[in-house]
């Protein structure tokens, strides 16, 4: 079982930044490959970034490479999400989520997900 409490949102203007925290509870934070996923209103959940148990495979959805940096620490039991340049259209509910195994662009995929936090970015 993973607990999982996503921090950092709120409001920002378009270009600022913002840097999203996710905290894991249990001791076995290295087995599981971890995920951010957004859900803007009126729209589906959707990929963002996951980083695999150790760090070494990363993915990025097309929308975000370049701005986003995805990031863990496993000592910590963190995964953070660093979001640069952001834009109106970032605006969503952003989700932490981890899955034992490789990580993955499918939210169906993940076993276990925080409540969210919200990002804004004003225009």
């Amino acid at each position: 079982q993973v607990q999982l409490v996503e921090s950092g949102g709120g409001l920002v203007q378009a270009g600022g930044s913002l840097r999203l925290s996710c905290a894991a509870s249990g001791r076995t934070f290295s087995s599981y490959a971890m995920g951010w996923f957004r859900q803007a209103p009126g729209k589906e959940r959707e990929f963002v970034a996951a980083i695999s148990r150790q760090g070494g495979s990363i993915y990025y959805t097309e929308s975000v490479e370049g701005r986003f940096t995805i990031s863990r620490d496993n000592a910590k039991n963190t995964v953070s999400l660093q979001m640069n340049s952001l834009k109106p259209e970032d605006t969503a509910v952003y989700y932490c989520a981890a899955r034992s195994g490789v990580n993955s662009r499918k939210s169906y995929e993940y076993d276990y997900w925080g409540q969210g936090t919200q990002v804004t970015v004003s225009s």
